[in-house]
């Protein structure tokens, strides 16, 4: 069910274009390695040229003019950064190439009377799942592993690589949505977009994807979409006979009477002994019929309440390969049983551009805040500070947001536009510059920190606003953006500071410069600096 929580948007990190081929992966990847080139020297390479004397004097430097420290580290941190961002394209692009055995429909599993199926699904994509399908595979046996194309080579998750091992040794890979939201508290088209965009994400990356899983046990409001978005089945959570459930079967139908939310026993959970596996396995028997066991983690990669000890697991499958041997019983994967054809991507609608000369931010004025934070913002920064994020009194008495960092070391914090598939994210036109706008008070400087959004769902930092200097008083802030770069189909912003210090904000805005209205009537906060290219992961965290 993967009831662990996952960054949003990490990966997450939305949805394809109407054009975009299902190989199309590989151009995507080899898109981001080539602008992931010169980074910094794009972005800083007149700072760099004028501090080494090379640049014309615009007045911003003098001859015996000192260094600064502060400057330079970020240069520094900057070009490693970018350093970094090309070998991980060129990994992805390398381990995305790897070709995977081909699937072939395959009619349902036979039924065969008395007969007991196990299938061993994973969900979420952990790490410590390429040592449980280690396990799996030198006891002659394989695995479901359901998958968040969002997640894969995020920090605790899968590579992109390890994917591909699992599928070359026989386990299935299969969708599990891409960014793992609870997909019931989404609105009908965000929760197809997670659901279809990650099944185009996977099979665009080479993998044989037939079937699905639902985060956090959630599905009965939108299992019509699995269907939809092209996947034979959807496992659930429950449904079988349990101290909750008196009336329900033991286990699952062979045929299950709706494939789009199999039934499965509650997920393994850290204080499940060896007897509590077993007895799921002997008390089908008497009857026959598909045992579904779901697990997450593997201790001690990852030791959460929802996570087995990898000692445990052995002593399990090893128990398990042996009862097939000498029982009615044995282990297929979910694809094995369900069979099916392999349907074509599907491509969900994306989100719109708002019409030209209208805001497109999704709770511009702070005003609706259903939990700690507004719909549709985030509490967002990276590096080494503290910060907190509470509500407070925004322009002329309404409601605004405050950031307070407490101690700061490096990075930044900010409040930030919900890095999504496109239910809170606005969606933008490529090659168009946009007027981001928000009312602040703070008595740090301050600048726009922007985000994009990719074609395969990925999050990147873009650019970030000349610095604007502290006021005490709310004060309008307008930066106009660069054109939008080619391939960008959404923008996150927030306005970050980088020092002990607070800022309130407000009333929030992004409009197509072109057609944008004019900026408030008070003057404009003073400006500094000049835009720079902010280091850390864009991954709605940065």
């Amino acid at each position: 069910m993967g009831t662990k929580h996952r960054p949003s948007g990490s990966r997450s990190g939305l949805h394809l274009p109407a054009h975009r081929k299902p190989k199309r992966s590989l151009q995507n990847v080899a898109a981001l390695l080539v602008l992931a080139l010169p980074v910094s020297f794009l972005l800083f390479g007149g700072q760099w040229l004028a501090a080494a004397g090379l640049g014309p004097d615009d007045g911003t430097r003098g001859g015996v003019e000192a260094p600064d420290p502060e400057a330079e580290a970020k240069l520094r941190a900057a070009e490693e950064e970018a350093l970094a961002r090309e070998a991980a394209a060129a990994e992805r692009e390398a381990a995305a190439a790897i070709a995977v055995p081909a699937y072939s429909p395959l009619e349902p599993m036979a039924l065969t009377p008395g007969q007991t199926v196990v299938s061993l699904t994973f969900d979420d994509g952990f790490s410590g799942q390429a040592r449980a399908a280690e396990i799996l595979s030198a006891a002659g046996l394989k695995g479901t592993f359901y998958l968040n194309s969002g997640l894969l080579d995020e920090p605790g998750s899968l590579t992109l690589r390890q994917a591909k091992e699992l599928a070359l040794t026989g386990h299935e890979v299969a969708g599990h949505t891409f960014s793992h939201p609870n997909i019931d508290t989404l609105d009908l088209e965000e929760a197809k977009r997670e659901i279809c965009l990650d099944r185009v994400n996977l099979l665009g990356l080479g993998f044989e994807v037939t079937n699905f899983a639902y985060p956090f046990a959630s599905g009965a409001a939108v299992k019509s979409l699995v269907q939809e978005c092209g996947y034979n089945s959807g496992r659930g959570l429950g449904g079988t006979y349990s101290e909750g459930c008196l009336n329900c079967p033991p286990q699952e139908s062979l045929r299950p009477a709706d494939p789009n939310l199999l039934k499965a026993p509650q997920q393994v959970e850290r204080d499940w002994t060896l007897a509590n596996l077993q007895e799921e396995v002997t008390s089908a028997e008497a009857e026959g019929g598909w045992v579904i066991l779901t697990f997450h983690g593997l201790c001690p990669y990852e030791c959460d309440w929802i996570d087995i000890d990898e000692q445990l697991f052995t002593e399990f499958v090893d128990w398990l390969a042996q009862r097939t041997t000498t029982a009615n019983t044995v282990v297929r994967t979910v694809q094995e049983v369900i069979g099916g054809p392999k349907a074509p991507p599907v491509e969900a609608p994306a989100a719109q551009p708002a019409p030209r000369g209208h805001n497109g931010i999704k709770n511009p004025d702070l005003e609706q805040w259903p939990d700690k934070t507004p719909a549709c913002w985030v509490q967002a920064g990276y590096g080494s500070n503290s910060a907190e994020f509470i509500k407070d009194a925004g322009i002329s008495g309404s409601t605004g947001s405050r950031t307070i960092i407490h101690s700061y070391q490096d990075g930044d914090a900010k409040l930030a536009s919900t890095q999504d598939l496109g239910a809170c994210a606005p969606a933008v036109e490529a090659d168009r510059p946009y007027s981001l706008r928000a009312w602040y008070a703070s008595d740090v400087r301050t600048q726009f920190s922007v985000h994009y959004r990719d074609s395969m769902g990925e999050w990147h930092f873009w650019v970030a606003s000349p610095f604007l200097d502290p006021s005490p008083d709310f004060v309008p802030a307008e930066w106009t953006t660069p054109p939008v770069p080619e391939g960008a189909e959404a923008l996150s912003f927030g306005l970050a500071i980088s020092d002990e210090g607070y800022i309130v904000t407000d009333d929030y805005g992004l409009y197509d410069a072109e057609f944008a209205p004019p900026p408030p009537a008070r003057p404009s906060p003073a400006v500094s600096g000049t835009a720079t290219q902010q280091p850390g992961k864009g991954n709605g965290t940065g």
